[in-house]
């Protein structure tokens, strides 16, 4: 599962360089977390890793290079992007 987690945070990186590689494998881990939590709340029965891994790296494909842009505008998400107090983004 590591290595996994850590491919997807250097695509995301690579789509995105406006993110550190902690952001980036944050962003990984939540949406991972997401789609599974959703998946599961659907009532749909768990399809494996290899399912969540397809569905994260296809997000990552699309979304990746605005995922920031995303968190700005959504409360749940802000604290992934507001680098006050550290400075995880790369300038």
């Amino acid at each position: 599962m590591e290595s996994t987690f850590h491919e997807l945070t250097q695509l995301l990186i690579e789509k995105n360089n406006k993110l550190s590689y902690e952001k980036a494998r944050t962003w990984i881990e939540l949406v991972w977390e997401d789609f599974e939590a959703t998946y599961a709340k659907a009532g749909y029965d768990y399809k494996g890793k290899a399912v969540t891994e397809k569905v994260v790296r296809q997000w990552v494909n699309t979304y990746g290079e605005q995922i920031h842009e995303f968190a700005a505008q959504n409360p749940k998400y802000k604290h992934l992007i507001d680098d006050k107090e550290d400075d995880d983004l790369v300038h």
